[in-house]
């Protein structure tokens, strides 16, 4: 389609698509225009026969609703049944296509998942899980099941009818941003139950989930706690943004851009969370951190004051640790939903078991250890009415079960920021 200035324009066509990191992506593989194009169902049909592009992507919930609106399909959308790429032709027919097959396959690969001779459970039955469906049978799964609440005999009620699958796949968008971490099934009974194969454990081996935002959704978080192997959805995303941004502009992308791609989306996607005894460090050292690697700062103790509106010690003095722990667990859950954050924890927010989640979702968790002879205890209720060894000893297990690594913060800030970056390079 032309325009003013003879560029294309490509695009990606859904309804909400305010956290889309596909302008992003598409920014990595190619120096082209890449726009959201937010259209209410009403409006997609003229949008998708009229509007003013040469390709777009399809996201939910439109990727059935534009196949029939396409004149030439692909092989693989025909097969499928849904279309996530649309391109303008020369002559102005449209051609659709399902570059989700190729992602997932992708997506499958790198995680070293083997659906061969294996049985799969899918979440939802909207396009994505179509798409889904069709790798797994074609990499011969033994047999997919579905499962949704659209489904006629085949809603989450059935769910227990398959515990005996290898690999759980969820295509729905429970647990995506902001929902999160929501979660759409209990994965205890899958990892109790199954058949022993040769070559294979004892119940669910793969958990898989579209959903690349957050980086760990319930489901995932679910899945690394019973040590079963998971992947999300970014890999996917970022691979079928390149087979469509080939189909785009008839060129031929490299596989290590894709990776390159997927790796900088993942660590601009991460957040840094920093947690340790009071006044370990974690707020200067987060500032330093943050100015290092343009994040912003956020301050679990700063949120609670700006939320309440009173200081610290006043909300414990008037409602004592448990009313300041439960404003404390509502601020990380609405921190921790943020990606490309350095986070500065409170020195007791390991004392919660649910705030867990909250802060490893999207962030790596490091733990700040300073002297305890450094500590200061000004404006710091807990550590003031505390012996601080023995506050230590019952907290140290606690931070151990939460950090991902340990930094030593008995030098400069800027010693301790070098020490974080080297974990993360």
């Amino acid at each position: 389609m032309e325009n003013c200035d003879d560029a294309p324009v490509y695009g990606l066509l859904g309804r909400t698509l305010g956290h889309s990191y596909s302008p992003k992506i598409h920014a990595l593989l190619g120096s082209y225009e890449y726009r959201l194009f937010e259209v209410e169902p009403e409006d997609v049909e003229e949008f998708v026969l009229h509007g003013r592009y040469d390709g777009i992507n399809v996201t939910i919930p439109y990727k059935e609703t534009v196949m029939p609106l396409c004149d030439e399909l692909s092989d693989a959308a025909r097969a499928i049944g849904c279309v996530n790429t649309v391109v303008r032709r020369s002559d102005g027919t449209l051609y659709g296509d399902n570059t989700d097959y190729y992602g997932f396959s992708y997506l499958i690969d790198r995680a070293g998942v083997d659906p061969a001779g294996r049985k799969a459970l899918v979440l939802g039955a909207g396009g994505a899980s179509k798409t889904v469906c069709a790798v797994l049978r074609d990499r011969g799964a033994r047999e997919v099941a579905v499962v949704s609440r659209n489904l006629p005999g085949a809603g989450f009620n059935t769910i227990a009818d398959h515990y005996d699958a290898d690999i759980l796949v969820n295509t729905t968008p429970v647990g995506m941003y902001p929902n999160c971490p929501e979660s759409i099934v209990d994965l205890e009974p899958f990892a109790r139950t199954g058949e022993m194969r040769a070559g294979y454990r004892d119940g669910l081996s793969a958990v898989l989930d579209v959903v690349y935002n957050p980086a760990l959704t319930g489901i995932l978080l679910q899945a690394e706690k019973l040590g079963i192997a998971h992947a999300n959805g970014l890999s996917m995303l970022v691979a079928q943004a390149k087979r469509a941004s080939e189909i785009f502009r008839g060129v031929s992308i490299d596989d290590a851009l894709m990776e390159d791609a997927i790796e900088h989306v993942a660590a601009g996607m991460r957040s840094i969370v920093l947690i340790g005894m009071p006044g370990s460090g974690k707020s200067c050292v987060g500032a330093a951190l943050a100015e290092r690697l343009g994040m912003p700062l956020v301050e679990t103790d700063a949120m609670v004051v700006e939320k309440t509106g009173r200081s610290i010690p006043d909300i414990f003095a008037a409602g004592g640790e448990d009313a300041f722990r439960a404003r404390e667990t509502a601020a990380l859950a609405e921190l921790g939903k943020r990606s490309g954050a350095v986070l500065a924890t409170g020195g007791g927010s390991i004392c919660r078991e649910e705030n867990y989640p909250l802060l490893h979702q999207n962030g790596t968790i490091f733990w700040l250890q300073r002297d305890l002879a450094l500590l200061p205890k000004d404006g710091r209720p807990i550590s003031q009415r505390s012996d601080l060894a023995a506050l230590y000893a019952q907290r140290a297990p606690l931070y151990a079960r939460f950090a991902d690594a340990v930094i030593d913060n008995n030098g400069t800030p800027e010693e301790t920021v070098r020490k974080i970056l080297e974990v993360l390079a």
